[in-house]
C-alpha cells in the first residue's frame, strides 16, 4: 500500500507502508510524526525518515518526537548522511540529504 499526500510545487510526499519510509518535506513536522507512530502501531519493526535540503532539520525534529512520544519502544538505529546533485545538465546543484532510521525497541 503506497499514500500519496500532494504538495506545493506539484511535488508528491510518498509513505510506503511496506517499507516503511517517509519523505519529509513541506508539510508540517507533526504530519511525519503521526506517519511515523501510526507506521509502528500498524506492526512495522522499523521506520526511515527520509530528507534534503532544508528538511533535514524538520526530519531530525521528527524522530526526536516519535523517539521521546514512544520512550523505551522505539530507539534510532542509525543516521546516514550524504548528498545528491538534483537539476538539469549544466545547472545542477549538491544537496545534502539524510536518512534516520528508528527501529522497534524488543
Amino acid at each position: 500500500m503506497i499514500l500519496h499526500v500532494a504538495k506545493k510545487n506539484a511535488e508528491v510526499n510518498k509513505v510506503s507502508a511496506q517499507e516503511g519510509i517517509i519523505l519529509v518535506g513541506q508539510k508540517p513536522t507533526p504530519n511525519y510524526v503521526l506517519a511515523a507512530v501510526m507506521q509502528f502501531s500498524q506492526g512495522s519493526d522499523q521506520v526511515v525518515l527520509r530528507a534534503r535540503g532544508r528538511a533535514i532539520s524538520k526530519a531530525v525534529d521528527a524522530a526526536e518526537i516519535v523517539r521521546r512520544f514512544l520512550e523505551g519502544k522505539v530507539e534510532i538505529a542509525d543516521v546516514k548522511i550524504g548528498s545528491e546533485k538534483v537539476g538539469e545538465p549544466g545547472k545542477e546543484r549538491t544537496v545534502s540529504t539524510i536518512e534516520i532510521v528508528l527501529k522497534r525497541v524488543e
